[in-house]
């Protein structure tokens, strides 16, 4: 049966109306696009309105009565291509599809978009305005989905001082006039479902502004997936259909990464850990890097791998640090699958994956979240609270509730979506402080006139609250490299609620002595000894990080003084002394090869070094002392107490001599450390112990398998009841040139 229609004797739109339309202004596209309810010449039915420029003719099926539909011409009102038509006896929920003829001749149907309601509930605007909606990704950026029957793609943006925003993409010529989307009023959110898109499409969202009419395309700040640099549009991408099957480890994890269990991390930069040189210098993808990872680290004994920033961005100079994508793992090594990949290949090797997270600035790039909507939207408007000029980055704002939703999304969309075992938290002190970096008069006091960032305490504190909520056993972990107190004290103690904090003090003091020649280090001794006034304050973690061996400062073992031999000898001596200090311990790609030159971000590790023994001395060295590391307790259960420390051997300046003891939790274990900082073999050197017995040797970083002279105790030496330095045992060593020894009390030479 024929649907009934009425000849428009007029355009049944204003003129208004339909200059903000074809001009792309109509800040309420919906209220005059799509279906609407109205009565002509005593008729009731709809009036279907279509905007679409490309049109030589338009049509809408009217599916009414089912498929194929009656061809309905759609009349144009306006040159620019809009169309309309009246439909008798239809109402909004009434099937059609509408058709197109170009001018070329090719003709095509679609579903209208201006026929779907809304998807966003009243309530998820609620929670995303007071940032509280802690899964916010999953309302807003780009989604597939099933909505009112059709498949396509719901998109949401936030943007509260847009005059109008549309999605624009190839599927619409990236043409901003024809998916304007939908506002949500006081919520600043604005949305649209799109049926028939699909996961791969490319978009953006154009974005028109109320104030002086800033036109600009931006990424979807909660992008799943982007194109390639130097392109800059997001990429539709379902999340969900990848299958995990990591279970073990997640079931397990909470115990693997407690507090008392052992942990060293690889700092990772995918980007340069190796390159396809056959391809011309190209990056791995993330399966490549997966299975030449687990090979590598499983035999090497790290228990996790630190991943600098995948999050996406735009200039691979930046390291990552500058990301514009905080939801999206970059494209530079595949597709979010690809990296879900790497995730389970890790945790099914045992193998957990700590990311580097970003939110203490972001950069200015035009695709970014700065000035967003044509106002400072993320960031202060004010210079002295919105910028970091040492970067050149912008400073989140994050006492805007909104802010706060995105950047808690974020941390938790790792933790949720890709399994990620914890997030590293960059630049944490220049988030704490007002004045951090900047001069008097640069910046702003806050409330009570002093120069913490009240706002951004809150927001840590936050962060960390809902991370160990929703997620238990995972790690956060605080970059802070000031004297801020209890930065990994819960936060019903009044900290900031981080498991562990990277302690800089220990770094710093650590390659100022170990980068003096040995004469002079008798008059450094405080500087070695230094960290354990404080080491027991917080939850402390061990870095030797990338930040130690870029921008001129050499290599690590490039730091070292003296011949060729001593250098390396040095270097086995830092991570003999690192392994058997309290705290977590963490070393950058390259380390543990000992690479000669410093880290280049665009080019691979200098892996051909393996071919020297010496090299290969101190790989297996870090192999070893992980082992180590792994399986006695005394070296990880107290790293966080006193009660797992004790000073054998402190004073000893003259010599640069230091002793300690480790302790496991239940004291049954204990491991003795005696370190020697100066090319000259000590004979017959003294340590008080507590306790007789045989004392084993587990570790000596002079070995010959290092690559050592392999001076020491010959496997071991028994305790000699006469008492030294207030204890009731003393052992006589022979301590080596450069080296570190670890001694643990058995019951004879036999004991394994």
């Amino acid at each position: 049966m024929p649907s009934p229609t009425v000849e428009l004797a007029a355009p049944t739109i204003s003129q208004k109306d339909m200059d903000l339309l074809v001009h792309a202004d109509h800040w309420d596209p919906f209220s005059v696009l799509g279906p609407h309810e109205t009565t002509i010449a005593g008729a009731k039915g709809i009036v279907v309105r279509a905007f679409l420029p490309e049109a030589k003719e338009a049509f809408l099926l009217d599916l009414k009565q089912g498929e194929p539909g009656e061809r309905i011409p759609l009349t144009r009102v306006h040159p620019d291509g809009l169309f309309e038509c009246f439909l008798a006896d239809h109402t909004v929920d009434s099937p059609y599809r509408l058709a197109v003829e170009d001018h070329e001749g090719y003709s095509w149907d679609f579903v209208d978009p201006y026929r779907f309601g809304v998807v966003l509930t009243d309530f998820d605007l609620h929670l995303l305005g007071e940032g509280t909606h802690y899964k916010s990704y999953e309302k807003l950026g780009a989604h597939l989905r099933t909505h009112e029957g059709f498949q396509g793609v719901h998109f949401a943006v936030w943007a509260p001082n847009a005059m109008r925003v549309s999605v624009v993409g190839n599927f619409n010529h990236w043409d901003g006039r024809r998916h304007a989307m939908r506002n949500r009023g006081p919520s600043g959110i604005w949305e649209i479902f799109i049926p028939d898109l699909s996961e791969g499409e490319v978009y953006k969202f154009e974005i028109k502004s109320r104030f002086n009419s800033y036109l600009v395309e931006k990424a979807d700040p909660y992008g799943f997936f982007s194109e390639v640099r130097p392109k800059t549009a997001s990429v539709v991408w379902d999340i969900t259909d990848f299958e995990w099957h990591d279970d073990e480890w997640m079931a397990n994890r909470a115990r693997t990464q407690a507090l008392d269990a052992p942990i060293s991390v690889y700092e990772c930069h995918l980007g340069s850990w190796k390159r396809d040189v056959e391809k011309g210098n190209a990056f791995l993808t993330y399966r490549e890097l997966a299975d030449e990872l687990v090979e590598y680290l499983k035999p090497m004994g790290f228990t996790h791998v630190e991943l600098m920033p995948v999050t996406e961005h735009p200039f691979d100079g930046s390291w990552g640090y500058q990301p514009v994508g905080y939801f999206a793992p970059t494209s530079r090594h595949g597709t979010p699958d690809d990296f879900a990949y790497f995730v389970d290949t890790l945790h099914r090797a045992g193998i957990g994956i700590i990311l580097d997270w970003v939110p203490a600035h972001f950069p200015r790039d035009i695709h970014g979240l700065g000035y967003f909507d044509g106002t400072h939207l993320y960031e202060h408007e004010d210079p002295r609270l919105g910028e970091h000029r040492d970067w050149g980055t912008k400073i989140f704002n994050y006492g805007r509730p909104e802010v706060r939703t995105f950047l808690l999304g974020s941390a938790l969309f790792w933790l949720e979506r890709y399994h990620i075992d914890g997030i590293r938290v960059d630049a944490v002190a220049s988030m704490l402080y007002l004045d951090y970096s900047r001069n008097p008069g640069e910046w702003i006091p806050n409330r009570y006139g002093g120069n913490e960032n009240l706002e951004a305490i809150d927001f840590l504190k936050k962060l960390n609250e809902v991370c160990h909520h929703y997620h238990p056993g995972v790690l956060t972990i605080a970059e802070e490299s000031t004297s801020w107190s209890g930065v990994s004290k819960p936060t019903y103690l009044g900290g900031l609620g981080f498991s562990l904090k990277w302690n800089m003090g220990w770094m710093n003091d650590t390659l100022v002595y170990i980068s003096k020649d040995p004469v002079y280090r008798k008059y450094e001794h405080g500087v070695l000894t230094f960290s354990l006034i404080y080491a027991f304050s917080e939850n402390f973690l061990l870095p030797l990080s990338h930040d130690e061996v870029v921008h001129g400062k050499g290599s690590l073992l490039d730091k070292m003084p003296g011949d060729l031999w001593r250098k390396f000898a040095n270097l086995r001596a830092l991570y003999g002394y690192m392994y058997g200090h309290p705290g977590k311990k963490l070393l950058f790609m390259g380390d543990e090869i000992a690479q000669w030159r410093e880290w280049r971000h665009d080019e691979s590790l200098d892996w051909h070094l393996l071919q020297w023994e010496s090299h290969q001395g101190v790989q297996k060295l870090v192999a070893d002392l992980n082992a180590l590391h792994r399986s006695e307790p005394a070296l990880h259960q107290v790293d966080f107490d006193w009660q797992g420390f004790e000073w054998l051997e402190l004073h000893d300046w003259e010599n640069s001599v230091i002793a300690f003891l480790r302790r496991a939790r239940d004291h049954a274990d204990s491991i003795v450390v005696v370190c020697n900082f100066t090319p000259v073999p000590r004979e017959n050197y003294r340590v008080g112990v507590p306790t007789g017995g045989y004392y084993r040797e587990i570790m000596n970083t002079d070995s010959t398998i290092y690559g050592g002279s392999n001076v020491g105790v010959e496997g071991g030496c028994w305790a000699r009841p006469e008492p030294h330095a207030g204890r009731s045992h003393h052992l006589n060593l022979r301590l080596p040139p450069l080296g570190v020894l670890y001694l643990k009390p058995s019951t004879g030479p036999e004991s394994k």
